[in-house]
C-alpha cells in the first residue's frame, strides 16, 4: 500500500478537530457552586456537560465511566481532595481545571499539570478563555493520537490492523477499516453499518469515504451505497443487480457499476 494517499486521508481529519464538542465534567462538593458553573458553561457553544458529582469518589466513578475531555475539579472537599482525586488515577487522560476559593493552592495545582486555574467567585470572560485552553488541549491529544494510528498503519500491512477516525456528533470514533459492512449515504451525511454494533451516523458525505477508503476493497456499487467486498455474501441477477452481505442487509447494484463489481469479486 502507498503512504501518500493514507497522508492525504489523515490530515484533513487532523484539521477538523478543533470543531468539536467538548465533553465536560463539574466536580464540586458544594452544589450552588457546581450548579452557577454549569449554568455558566451552558452559555458557550459546544461544551456538553456530561455530568455533576458532589464528591471526590462521585468523580473518580464518572471519569471512569464517562471518559471526559476536560474536568472542572474543586480542590478543597471533604474526605478526599482535588489532588487526591487525581493521584488515585494513574493514567489520567483529560485535562484540568481546578476551581477553589483558596488562592494559596495555585502553586500546588501548577505542580499537577493543570491546564488553568480558577478562583471562585469565577468571572465569565476567566471561565471563557479556560475552555479556549481546554479545546486546544483535546485538538493536540486528539491529533496525537491521529499521528500515532497513521503511522502504526504505515507499519502493518495487514489491513485488518488500519484504523480510521469518524467524526461523530459525539466526537473522534476510532474503527477498524475490516469492521465496516457498508456505508450509506444520508445526504450530507454517510451512516456507517459495522459488525456486531449498531449503526453509525458520520457528518462527512460518502464521496470522502469512497476516496479514503479505495485502497481497502471497497467499490461505490450504487450512488447512495459503498461497501466492502470482503463482506460479499452473495450476487443476486437482476436488472442491475443486488448483493446481500455478511450482516443480512440487501443493497442494489447500478447498472453501470455491474461488471466492475463483478470482476472484482471474481479475483
Amino acid at each position: 500500500m502507498q503512504t501518500e494517499p493514507l497522508r492525504v486521508r489523515v490530515l484533513p481529519l487532523i484539521c477538523r478537530f478543533y470543531d468539536m464538542t467538548l465533553r465536560a465534567l463539574i466536580i464540586d462538593d458544594e452544589p450552588n457552586s457546581a450548579e452557577t458553573l454549569r449554568l455558566m458553561l451552558g452559555y458557550l457553544p459546544q461544551i456538553e456537560i456530561v455530568d455533576v458529582c458532589h464528591s471526590a469518589p462521585a468523580g473518580i466513578e464518572a471519569i471512569r465511566r464517562l471518559k471526559p475531555d476536560t474536568v472542572f475539579l474543586d480542590v478543597e472537599m471533604p474526605h478526599m481532595n482535588g489532588f487526591d482525586l487525581l493521584a488515585a488515577l494513574p493514567d489520567p487522560s483529560f485535562c484540568v481545571v481546578f476551581t477553589t476559593a483558596y488562592n494559596h493552592y495555585a502553586i500546588k495545582a501548577i505542580q499537577f499539570s493543570a491546564l488553568d486555574y480558577l478562583l471562585k467567585p469565577i468571572g465569565f470572560d476567566h471561565l471563557s478563555k479556560a475552555v479556549e485552553k481546554a479545546r486546544l488541549w483535546q485538538s493536540r491529544h486528539q491529533q496525537a493520537e491521529q499521528y500515532r494510528i497513521f503511522f502504526d498503519s504505515l507499519k502493518h500491512q495487514n489491513q485488518a490492523l488500519h484504523k480510521i477516525a469518524l467524526p461523530t456528533f459525539e466526537g473522534l470514533l476510532f474503527i477498524k477499516v475490516s469492521e465496516i459492512i457498508r456505508c450509506e449515504s444520508d445526504r450530507n451525511y454517510t451512516r456507517f453499518f459495522l459488525a456486531g454494533q449498531p449503526p453509525i451516523l458520520v457528518s462527512k458525505n460518502l464521496g470522502e469515504f469512497e476516496d479514503m477508503l479505495a485502497d481497502y476493497n471497497f467499490l461505490r456499487i450504487h450512488n447512495s451505497h459503498l461497501i466492502n467486498l470482503t463482506h460479499v455474501r452473495r450476487y443476486i441477477r437482476l436488472e442491475g443487480g443486488q448483493v446481500e452481505l455478511a450482516d443480512g442487509s440487501i443493497v442494489d447494484v447500478s447498472r453501470r457499476r455491474k461488471d466492475e463489481l463483478l470482476a472484482r469479486l471474481m479475483r
